[in-house]
């Protein structure tokens, strides 16, 4: 399992899994986001992005926003993951803080994601979360991390190594007649409907 930079082709599933999660897609831009893939299949598990907030076309803000992970990859790390490269990447842009306004504050937490006041958001950022609450997250909440404080919980590292979709780990399935109402030891036949 890696995560590595979105590319062109991941646009169409992208814009599928942000909609079927009903997630935030404002100024979807596939190129801001990363996707976490299975080395071994080539299967692309969650994904995220960090939006940069521009005041008079300069960059001021940047905001983590549109944290996925798909059903069968979920508690095995991939969102941290997720998390980790996206802040490493805000920090290679200069930003010395990462925002995001999420109505899961307590998956943040794990991460050091603080909680913090409305009146402490930059502006650009109130508005964004006035929008967001009226839409797709009635009970977001800002918090906000320093991008060197990011801490990966150790037990979300090791899941991540040996990552595989729920399932997996037995794909043949032992059916049995009884499972289909059939008594095995009364059938005589099993397209018998006991007429003469």
């Amino acid at each position: 399992m890696y995560v590595r930079d979105a590319r062109n082709r991941d646009e169409v599933w992208l814009l599928d899994h942000i909609e079927e999660m009903g997630l935030d897609d404002t100024a979807f831009r596939s190129r801001d986001y990363v996707v976490a893939v299975d080395e071994e299949t080539g299967d692309r598990a969650g994904f995220g992005r960090f939006r940069v907030h521009k005041v008079d076309g300069e960059p001021t803000h940047c905001e983590l926003t549109s944290v996925g992970v798909l059903g069968p990859w979920r508690g095995q790390g991939v969102g941290a993951h997720v998390v980790e490269r996206l802040l490493a990447e805000a920090g290679d842009e200069d930003f010395d803080t990462v925002y995001s306004l999420t109505d899961r504050p307590e998956y943040l937490v794990q991460f050091g994601f603080d909680p913090i006041d409305v009146d402490a958001l930059p502006a650009e950022l109130r508005e964004r979360l006035r929008a967001k609450r009226e839409s797709i997250a009635p009970e977001a909440v800002p918090m906000a991390i320093g991008v060197g404080d990011f801490e990966m919980p150790p037990r979300l590292r090791r899941r991540f190594k040996d990552a595989a979709p729920a399932g997996d780990e037995d794909p043949a399935v032992d059916e049995r007649a009884e499972d289909f109402g059939i008594d095995p030891d009364s059938a005589t036949y099993k397209y018998d409907t006991g007429r003469r």
